[in-house]
């Protein structure tokens, strides 16, 4: 029997939210390499101390990652106000709409392999949105929070890292309380990443739906190939 596959395009990701998309991956992915050697540094060189500044290259990678990673976020936030619905996503929920948690429950069902047929989303999937949400909009401004408060302890009292974030360590308790949130809240990104890539090479072969590619060119493609 002959199978007509038909397809059909929509525009979802406009220019500065796919490039904020890969920054940010990049910048995370060098953060989360930096934080762990920081947090578990390399074995005692040989030879004088002052031979030596892996250590301080690792930080400066670690730093440079985070300013960039702050500043796209700010970027990100000045795009959702000027870009396309879409761009929005990720600073609003619709926890009013009743159709939003059974949309929700549905995809909770299709990702556990309960369900047969996936629903098709211009945007994100209602999972996907809350979890993009908890992770990447409230988890990143947790991340730049802690993230700058120990920077402030290395930039000194006055500095505008202090002025800015160092309210943070005494209203946590202590700076090793603000240092294990930070590390912590690494490790919650780290596990969102790997389950992000693998729904997303999921998703582009099981769903008819585009993911990977629509972050490359910012066209969603769904394809029906059912006779």
């Amino acid at each position: 029997m002959h199978t007509e596959i038909k397809r059909t395009a929509v525009y979802v990701y406009e220019a500065p939210v796919r490039l904020w998309h890969w920054i940010n991956a990049l910048a995370i992915t060098v953060l989360a390499a930096s934080g762990w050697f920081i947090a578990n540094p390399l074995p005692t060189l040989p030879g004088e101390a002052s031979d030596h500044f892996v250590m301080g290259y690792i930080r400066f990678a670690h730093f440079a990652a985070a300013y960039i990673f702050a500043v796209a976020f700010l970027g990100r936030i000045y795009w959702a106000f000027v870009g396309n619905s879409h761009s929005r996503q990720l600073f609003s929920l619709p926890l009013h709409r009743l159709s939003f948690w059974r949309e929700l429950l549905h995809e909770v069902r299709w990702y556990a392999f309960l369900e047969q047929e996936p629903k098709k989303y211009v945007g994100h999937n209602p999972l996907a949105h809350l979890v993009m949400v908890a992770i990447i909009t409230v988890g990143g401004i947790a991340m730049v929070l802690t993230g700058f408060a120990l920077y402030a302890e290395q930039s000194g009292l006055g500095s505008w890292q202090d002025q800015l974030f160092g309210w943070l360590i005494p209203l946590v308790g202590q700076s090793q309380d603000v240092r294990l949130w930070h590390h912590w809240g690494m490790w919650i990104i780290v596990i969102f990443v790997v389950i992000h890539v693998y729904v997303a090479i999921r998703e582009d072969i099981v769903s008819r739906q585009s993911l990977i590619s629509t972050m490359v060119s910012g066209w969603r493609m769904f394809k029906d190939d059912r006779p």
